[in-house]
């Protein structure tokens, strides 16, 4: 079993104890540096970092192979790659971008296969001059977003 295959079970394991924190990202780098990237459905704690970092640390042998270790939360601004985290984040603004368009809407549902849009837009008039207010909506498969951030407004 390789280090990270040992690693990857230890956290794993540390998931399985805490069903609502999810991994983002999982890198080991040079030196065996461990870097743990995790969101949740109800966001992510200290204490939910702490238990993660304990269920790898505590069951792997430094004596072994030594290791450095980071468990962090997904930052605010970083852009969601998982279908639970659109989920997570349904009623929010988000910015959408795709290989043919950029939209920043409400994010209205989300599921196995992608994301539903909606937001308002001013275009031309169908007869006559001037510009009209129009529903917007749009169905976008996981597939083809590029990248997808909440918008955060103050």
């Amino acid at each position: 079993m390789t280090f990270k295959e040992k690693v990857m079970g230890l956290l794993n394991a540390g998931l399985e104890e805490h069903p609502s924190l999810f991994l983002i990202d999982l890198t080991i780098g040079g030196g065996n540096k461990i870097n743990v990237t995790l969101d949740g459905d109800n966001g992510v704690t200290l204490q939910d970092c702490i238990n993660i970092s304990r269920a790898i640390e505590h069951n792997l042998d430094r004596e072994e192979e030594d290791f450095s270790l980071e468990v962090a939360s997904a930052g605010a601004t970083s852009p969601m790659t998982n279908p639970r985290q659109f989920k997570k984040n349904i009623g929010r603004i988000v910015l959408v971008k795709t290989n043919e368009q950029e939209i920043e809407a409400d994010l209205t549902d989300a599921n196995e296969n992608g994301i539903v849009l909606e937001w308002t837009a001013r275009e031309p008039k169908q007869i006559g001059k001037g510009k009209e207010t129009v529903e917007k909506k749009a169905e976008i498969a996981y597939a083809d977003i590029k990248e997808a951030v909440v918008v955060i407004k103050f």
